[in-house]
């Protein structure tokens, strides 16, 4: 999916309440489910809000069955798992007003991939991606599984933040000497789990976090809690990370890693219900390997 991820004015945020409330109440209401109110993004109408951070679209590059894959080995699954927990998950980013969602979900799978293989966690530049992925288009929005074939196809070595950090803007791609020390893959599998969240839980446990890509149009508004509705299959729009689950309570849940800040959502992250393929969490789901 091509994933892309002012000044304060009084309408938006009155609409946001009206917003608020008819997402709190046309549902029955449940201990775990999703809450919704006043946050960073409450100034923003959803038209700005879809055009700057929903920039993420989907691949024309296949995806494959679940059931057509021999390497996801049959795992006993544990009731919960978190990649956090194994201290191989970079912190949470910013992507700011730059819809580079697809980069950042793509860069923090590699980073965790390197980390679960025995590497120092760091954090790797997505601003090379930004800049260099050339089947994309930078702040603008791209596709996870196009920017994974690009550094696969290329076998570009990602540089450390620090080397490229990121800007929140377009910029020329500046190109790094083959001798450069970075971090390329050696490849990558797309998925399509849509009705096998099995499955995919397994593929989480054997190969590290996963890429999706998900309609997260009434995250605009989200605070906390499970995410159950208000949201679809079929529109892919932003590029995530999920780095864990948790069967735990009654109502299962993945554990998913955004890029809008430590502020937003639980200290950064999401929390969407298993099964049901809710907000088309499974439709498109991507693993690294290096």
């Amino acid at each position: 999916s091509l994933a892309r991820c002012s000044e304060w004015e009084p309408w938006p945020l009155f609409e946001s309440l009206s917003r608020h409330r008819y997402l709190n109440s046309v549902f029955p209401r449940e201990n775990s489910s999703a809450i919704y109110g006043i946050n960073q993004f409450s100034y923003l109408f959803p038209e700005e809000f879809k055009a700057i951070y929903l920039r993420s679209k989907s691949s024309r590059l296949p995806r494959y069955r679940a059931e057509v894959q021999t390497s996801i080995p049959n795992v006993s699954l544990p009731l919960r798992f978190d990649w956090r927990d194994k201290r191989v998950v970079t912190q949470v980013r910013n992507q700011q007003t730059c819809g580079g969602c697809w980069a950042f979900s793509v860069v923090g799978a590699v980073e965790s991939a390197y980390a679960i293989k025995g590497e120092p966690l760091e954090a790797l530049s997505v601003q090379q991606v930004i800049d260099c992925s050339y089947n994309n288009y930078g702040c603008s929005g791209g596709s996870t599984v196009s920017a994974l074939h690009w550094l696969n196809k290329t076998q570009v070595k990602l540089v450390r933040d620090s080397e490229y950090p990121f800007k929140a803007q377009n910029g020329l791609c500046h190109y790094f000497s083959d001798s450069h020390p970075g971090f390329s893959i050696k490849g990558y599998s797309a998925y399509d789990f849509s009705d096998q969240e099995d499955e995919m839980t397994k593929a989480l446990l054997t190969f590290g976090p996963l890429v999706v890509v998900v309609d997260a149009v009434s995250w605009q508004d989200y605070l906390g809690g499970i995410i159950q509705h208000h949201c679809s299959s079929g529109e892919a729009n932003h590029a995530v990370l999920i780095t864990g689950f948790d069967k735990i309570g009654s109502t299962p849940y993945w554990i998913v890693r955004n890029s809008w800040g430590s502020s937003w959502g639980v200290d950064g992250y999401a929390r969407v219900k298993m099964g049901g393929n809710i907000c088309g969490i499974a439709d498109s789901v991507s693993a690294v390997f290096v």
